[in-house]
């Protein structure tokens, strides 16, 4: 009796203690802006318990768009089966919980602790963080991972948004877009001179610089101003994906190169507390998801453009060049922009120089190693 009675004791008293504990401790790991994280999962190499982490990650291009949607999907199984199911980032869509161009503020109030997006968004509110997602006659992919692995990008680029509170890795990159989607043939600089177009990042402010009007809209809004003639001409993005979203249905001029992004990199932004507050291998999961979400994002990109051009003749959409006389004239008004930007901003100054260092150098390789493009 004395025995069963001392057992049973103990049973109680261990249940209120597992209770508490447990009660403290999803207390204590609960992050910011609703996310989920609980204790119960097992590490695979220790056999120790871990903690279970779901972040809501919202991102800046529908999760269906091929190319710029479907790499925060890559990116998220990757860091959940790196962490054996234990890190969750669940992805939602443009303006399901934060609107496309401002997810970099939620992140930075802790609405959530993560966001997947084009840094070109912020160039409002941080004007050389248009640098770290696209440069008119800038880095192509592989000399923008460079520098941004190798020659003191990445160091540049997140202390400049530990001033915003966040921490970024770059996790994705694709290669040049499209220069535009036109309804009229474009010969020369004067046909640009009051179109109403669609257009992101510091290529905007070059060809407005050139004489064109120019208007920010999310990619899911872009078709719907064409139609209704709201803008006259628009670049978004690759061929693939301007496709899938019907530009070639209303502007059949679709005109390259991609001189506004030679290279496109998007990011992941952590809220800064949260990353702070992530175990060594989740940051590490994080970081190597992100990895290998640059380079098959990138191989997708340059997988999947030549077939969408060569079906153009079939869908009445006629692939063109821009005249070299114009690219040459958005190259000087690209400098002039620059130079301006970098006066207003001491971020953007520094960031530049270091890319512009970084070019300079990377030249003496870049002219002599690859073979002429016309070869």
């Amino acid at each position: 009796m004395r025995q069963g009675s001392l057992s049973g004791r103990a049973v109680l008293v261990a249940m209120v203690v597992a209770f508490s504990t447990g009660l403290i401790g999803s207390l204590a790991v609960r992050p910011a802006g609703g996310d989920i994280a609980t204790t119960g999962a097992v590490d695979s190499a220790s056999g120790a318990q871990r903690q279970h982490i779901r972040w809501r990650m919202p991102v800046s291009f529908q999760s269906t768009m091929p190319v710029l949607g479907d790499n925060p999907i890559y990116v998220a199984e990757r860091v959940r089966a790196l962490s054996g199911g234990a890190f969750e980032l669940a992805i939602y869509e443009p303006g399901e919980i934060v609107p496309a161009f401002s997810i970099t503020d939620a992140v930075r109030d802790r609405k959530v602790n993560v966001g997947y997006t084009w840094l070109g968004y912020d160039q409002g509110k941080i004007p050389a963080s248009a640098l770290l997602g696209a440069v008119p006659f800038g880095m192509e992919p592989w000399e923008m991972a460079a520098w941004w692995f190798e020659a003191g990008g990445r160091e540049l680029g997140q202390a400049l948004y530990r001033k915003h509170g966040s921490h970024i890795l770059m996790c994705g990159m694709t290669g040049p877009e499209t220069a535009g989607w036109f309804r009229k043939p474009i010969r020369s600089l004067a046909d640009l001179q009051g179109l109403k177009i669609r257009f992101a990042g510091l290529g905007g402010k070059v060809i407005e610089k050139a004489g064109a009007s120019v208007t920010m809209l999310p990619g899911g809004e872009i078709f719907q101003a064409l139609e209704k003639g709201a803008i006259d001409a628009t670049e978004f993005a690759l061929p693939i994906v301007d496709q899938a979203l019907g530009f070639n249905r209303i502007a059949s001029y679709n005109y390259y190169p991609g001189w506004h992004q030679p290279a496109t990199a998007s990011h992941l932004v952590v809220n800064l507390e949260s990353w702070g507050r992530l175990a060594a291998q989740d940051k590490a999961i994080l970081e190597t998801a992100c990895t290998a979400g640059i380079i098959r994002n990138l191989a997708k990109s340059e997988a999947t453009q030549g077939a969408v051009i060569a079906g153009f003749p079939d869908i009445g959409v006629s692939a063109e060049t821009l005249p070299l006389e114009v690219l040459r004239e958005l190259e000087r008004i690209t400098a002039e922009v620059m130079r301006e930007e970098a006066d207003k901003d001491e971020d953007f100054r520094v960031i530049l120089e270091s890319q512009s260092a970084f070019r300079a150098e990377y030249a003496h390789w870049k002219s002599r190693a690859y073979l002429p493009r016309n070869f």
